[in-house]
């Protein structure tokens, strides 16, 4: 009889973790660009859905004054409207000589959110005057990670690097064509998705989500 109860619990433990890998990890964004990199970055260890999946997918209005915030506001948000494993990021460009603007209001910087010339014609005129060496600047990312509105982990990475007087390269998406990362001298838009994304303050952040999902049995590994 105990053998045979342990089979069943191992039985039933395979069972959960087969269903937990085969779990979607849910992106909480409505950027193709952001869920392609991420999903890039996953390499198929688990399927990943976003904003374009869901029909009924709330507005999550971030009222928030750090990535974190802004960050766990959209993950409990969500997950709690959304059965399921919600992954959601804050991140942003935080450039020395402005004193860590445009931060938190990167994507609306230029005055319309989400308009990426805009954004970075406004970071070019705002540094007009300011020389190579004074042009250190950062990007940050923090990770979120929620289910039915709690919050279970979060993770933040960073790259250091500079901006550029003018923007090179059609990759990447946002300030990527301004900025070249420490020991570069082209942009992240120029680098390729490859160099970009092991590079990355999304792919350090995600690095971290990866090892978190792996421990839990949550995703597969390759």
């Amino acid at each position: 009889m105990e053998f045979c109860l342990k089979n069943v619990r191992q039985k039933n433990r395979t069972m959960a973790e087969s269903r937990a890998l085969n779990a979607p990890l849910i992106i909480a964004t409505r950027n193709p660009h952001k869920t392609m990199e991420i999903r890039q970055m996953l390499g198929g260890r688990c399927a990943v859905l976003d904003a374009s999946d869901f029909p009924d997918w709330p507005e999550v209005a971030e009222t928030g004054t750090t990535f974190l915030e802004n960050a766990t506001l959209k993950a409990e948000t969500i997950s709690a409207r959304v059965s399921g494993l919600v992954l959601a990021d804050d991140s942003g460009l935080m450039v020395d000589a402005l004193h860590g603007a445009p931060g938190v209001y990167s994507s609306g910087y230029g005055g319309q959110e989400g308009n990426h010339a805009m954004n970075n014609q406004k970071l070019l005129r705002e540094l007009h005057d300011v020389p190579a060496e004074n042009r250190a600047a950062r990007f940050v990312c923090t990770m979120v990670i929620a289910r039915e509105g709690k919050s279970l982990a979060h993770f933040c990475g960073e790259v250091e690097g500079r901006i550029l007087s003018t923007a090179g390269g059609a990759g990447g998406f946002g300030y990527d064509p301004l900025f070249a990362p420490t020991g570069y001298d082209q942009s992240f838009a120029e680098l390729g998705s490859k160099v970009k994304n092991a590079l990355s303050h999304r792919g350090r952040a995600l690095a971290k989500v990866i090892t978190w999902l792996e421990q839990k049995s949550l995703v597969s590994t390759p």
